[in-house]
Parts: structure tokens; C-alpha cells; sequence
């Protein structure tokens, strides 16, 4: 192996392990925050003395969290099943159909990505006071579809670019129709792409935190992220308890990517190679 291999090598290495670092050191902190003394204020990274790992009870018990992630896993299943669907089957057909003003269509939708959330809140509270849909979890999920389709039609309009021609071509002479192909053929070579978008998706749903807090007046019908705006309010001075609630927040989101890191990985790298 030649020097600059080796340079090369080592430079990549210390880069990602200082990417870790910079991602790990912020949740042991907080972890081991979260396990010292009840109102005390702990001082940089070190392991307390007597740990006390009821600090996670308190903390679930004083924010309610049980009804929080039931609201939240509720706002979820409102939101990534729907989102992801349309935005994989509006993908494919921008990208693989001939559909009438698809590119005006596109170019709406990239517009679409470049709106703030913070933007949009005004009119969303007045239309869906409208509506007669404020302090419902519907004024969380409907909203929510419609912000997040602009980057799941392009997430996946750029897989379904890159899909070859020829397996569409031989669904045709086989005698299969639009719909057939997508389903059939399309759709599961596409695992990976809608499997990353629908953990985004949740990520997105599971941590939305200005939506709820505007549009819900019931803390227990908000996301956990938004409870942890009451949560801090009220326990603003304990550092402890704060750090334990958010570490509850933070684990789900944790498991959900660990499970499907492969699949986000694995769509990543389909568009590299291609």
C-alpha cells in the first residue's frame, strides 16, 4: 500500500471518528446527567457516584409520557403510511409516465421544499379553525402530509429515474398494464427507497414540535416533542429530570433507525452507484 493510501486512509478514519464522537458525546452527557442526583446540576461528562435510575420514572411519571406516545405513535400511523404511499406512487409516475404538466407539477413541488414551517403556521391555524379541525390530531396529521410530500415525491422520483427501461418494456409485451408494473415490478425493487422515506417520515412526525404546540391546545393530544415544551417549562431548573425526559423522547427514534439502518443505507448507496 502506497503512502498517499495510507494518508488517505487514516485522514477518512479520523474524520468519521471524529463525526462519532460528535454524535455520542451529547447523549452519554446527557445520560449520565439524567442518572445524577434529582435537582442537582452536574458538571461536563463524568459517571455519578450513586447513580439513580428512578430519575426515568420520575420524568415519565411528571410529563405523563404515556399519553404522550400514545398521541404520537396515533399522529404517526396518521402520517407515514398515507405520506409514503402517495409520494411513491406520484414518484413514479413524474418520473417512469407520461403524465400532462408533469415538469410544472415537479417544479411545484420543489417550490414546496423551500417553504419554512414556521411560514405556513398563520394560514394553517385559520383554515383549519375553518375547518372546525384546531386542538384535533387531524390539524397535526393533515398538515403534516402536505409539508412532507414535496421531499417524498423527490426522494422518490429520483429512484424511479433510475429504473431500467427494459424491466417496464417486458412488463408491456407480457401484457401488463400501468398499475400491474408499478406493483409487480416497480414497487419492490423500491423497498429500500419507501423503507428510508418512511423512517424520515417518522423522524420527522415523531420530533414535529411547532405544530402541535400552535394548532393542539391538549397537551395529552400532542406529540412528545411537544410535551417537552410544557415538560421544560414547568421543570426548567432541573437539568436532571430534563435530560431523562428527552433521552424517553429520544429512544424510540434510536430503535426505529438501528432496525432499518440497512435499508437507509442501501437506498443512499443506490443512487451513488447508479
Amino acid at each position: 500500500m502506497t503512502t498517499s493510501a495510507v494518508a488517505h486512509r487514516v485522514t477518512r478514519t479520523a474524520i468519521l471518528l471524529a463525526l462519532m464522537l460528535f454524535a455520542i458525546v451529547p447523549l452519554l452527557s446527557m445520560f449520565t446527567t439524567a442518572l445524577a442526583a434529582p435537582g442537582s446540576t452536574p458538571q461536563g461528562l463524568s459517571w455519578p457516584s450513586d447513580p439513580h435510575w428512578n430519575n426515568f420514572v420520575d420524568a415519565w411519571s411528571a410529563a405523563n409520557f404515556l399519553a404522550l406516545f400514545r398521541s404520537s405513535t396515533l399522529i404517526v400511523l396518521g402520517v407515514v403510511p398515507a405520506t409514503v404511499a402517495m409520494a411513491t406512487a406520484a414518484g413514479y409516475a413524474l418520473a417512469q409516465l407520461n403524465v400532462p404538466f408533469g415538469k410544472a407539477i415537479y417544479g411545484l413541488l420543489l417550490v414546496g421544499l423551500t417553504l419554512p414551517f414556521e411560514a405556513l403556521i398563520t394560514p394553517l391555524y385559520y383554515d383549519l379553525q375553518s375547518m372546525g379541525l384546531l386542538g384535533t390530531r387531524l390539524a397535526i396529521v393533515l398538515p403534516l402530509i402536505g409539508l412532507l410530500m414535496p421531499f417524498g415525491v423527490f426522494w422518490m422520483r429520483a429512484h424511479f429515474l433510475g429504473a431500467e427501461q427494459a424491466l417496464t418494456e417486458a412488463a408491456k409485451v407480457d401484457g401488463a398494464n400501468t398499475w400491474q408494473t408499478f406493483r409487480r415490478i416497480h414497487l419492490p425493487l423500491a423497498t429500500s427507497a419507501w423503507s428510508a422515506l418512511a423512517v424520515l417520515f417518522f423522524l420527522a412526525s415523531w420530533n414535529q414540535y411547532l405544530l402541535p404546540l400552535v394548532l393542539v391546545d391538549d397537551p395529552t393530544k400532542r406529540t412528545v416533542a411537544g410535551g417537552l415544551g410544557a415538560f421544560q417549562g414547568q421543570y426548567g431548573t432541573d437539568i436532571v429530570l430534563l435530560c431523562a425526559g428527552s433521552l424517553l423522547i429520544i429512544l424510540p427514534s434510536l430503535v426505529i433507525f438501528l432496525i432499518f439502518q440497512r435499508n437507509f443505507v442501501k437506498a443512499l448507496m443506490q443512487g451513488a452507484v447508479k
